[in-house]
């Protein structure tokens, strides 16, 4: 079966000039791209009939030699499709799925350049109170810097970078892959396009060395486990006179002993006597900001919460400071904890309201169980 005309699967003239065949292209790449079709023959054979097409139409001496001999013309790769081309379809694609698309597949980027540096991360442990009212932390840092003795080049005094004899100063190397030619960073140079003959002692040719850096940092009040604190430029340093990287503190908020954290708020629980619940009474509650007097009314019930207006802790984004919330845990005293005349209050009690409790032998066997 002879292969389809190249205008024809593009839908262009003959006469149609570069930016039509390459809008036509784009349209047709990004409709039958395997991503979004996945698992759809028909539409992979069409993308690949797009791509052999635009391969051959893209190109003004192909497309001479395929206008006056047709696909003989132009045969040397799978349909006619030239590897040493897909700069080009890395650039097409990767305006519609990203950069990456262009990296993983040859998109051009410029070798021996200015590099950024790597962002680092780094994981700050703090203390419920620290995280509150926020702190100031001095940070032990690891990382890259620019080698002093060669200046970030690499070489030892005196020498100079050859081109890589691999890659050809390109920094990466072509695989072909099936239908694809795939872009991989060039092992010999390791991406960087040239090589040292003569490596600096102090970097064996790396151009960095690590070294520990103190970074000052300050918390501020309201942070929780999750939050990112960013110190600019504190990463490590780019290659070639490229910009450093930043340095990412992530916070990780310890657990308190008596205290749980929910957002802004504080929670704590209270143990009550019964005759506090009954009766109602005056506590003293240690909060975050010192010990505050909470008073609960007669009839509490266990459980019960009670908010504590603006002792909690600061919002990130400024709208005030969050509550201290108390929960009530009513205490109920075990027999054995109880001497004579409690006992006998609590029998005429439940007399009075004619509760069918044991009677004071049963209680007696078990505070003597128990005692």
């Amino acid at each position: 079966m002879s292969p389809r005309d190249y205008y024809e699967i593009l839908s262009v003239s003959r006469d149609a000039d570069g930016r039509a065949i390459k809008s036509a292209y784009r349209k047709l790449a990004v409709k039958y791209h395997p991503d979004r079709n996945p698992g759809d023959r028909e539409a992979e054979s069409k993308f690949k009939e797009a791509a052999a097409a635009y391969a051959v139409l893209s190109d003004a001496d192909k497309r001479a030699r395929y206008d006056r001999f047709g696909h003989g013309g132009v045969a040397g790769g799978p349909a006619g499709f030239d590897p040493d081309t897909f700069g080009d379809f890395a650039d097409i694609l990767g305006d519609f799925f990203g950069h990456g698309f262009g990296d993983l597949f040859g998109g051009r980027r410029r070798a021996g350049g200015p590099r950024p540096g790597a962002d680092l991360r780094y994981e700050l442990a703090l203390d419920l109170e620290e995280a509150a009212f926020g702190v100031d932390r001095q940070l032990e840092i690891p990382r890259l810097e620019t080698c002093g003795a060669c200046s970030g080049s690499g070489g030892a005094e005196g020498s100079q970078p050859v081109t890589c004899s691999a890659c050809g100063g390109r920094g990466q190397v072509r695989v072909t892959q099936g239908f694809f030619a795939v872009a991989r960073t060039c092992p010999q140079c390791r991406g960087e396009g040239s090589v040292v003959t003569r490596p600096c002692p102090d970097c064996r040719g790396a151009g960095r060395v690590e070294k520990r850096r103190q970074v000052g940092i300050t918390v501020p009040p309201g942070v929780d486990t999750g939050t990112r604190l960013r110190r600019a430029g504190e990463g490590e340093h780019g290659r070639r006179g490229g910009p450093p990287g930043d340095l990412y503190v992530d916070v990780v908020v310890r657990r308190h002993e008596t205290l749980e954290r929910h957002g802004p708020d504080v929670l704590s629980k209270r143990e009550v006597s019964f005759p506090e619940a009954v009766l109602g009474a005056q506590l003293v509650v240690a909060t975050l900001h010192g010990e505050t007097e909470l008073e609960i009314p007669p009839g509490t019930e266990h459980g019960a919460y009670f908010r504590l207006k603006r002792q909690g802790i600061e919002r990130l984004d400024g709208r005030g400071r969050g509550d201290h919330v108390v929960q009530v845990e009513v205490k109920v005293p075990h027999p054995r904890d109880l001497d004579e005349e409690r006992l006998e209050l609590i029998q005429r009690w439940a007399e009075l309201d004619g509760s069918s409790v044991r009677g004071r032998r049963v209680l007696d066997k078990v505070r003597d169980l128990f005692g």
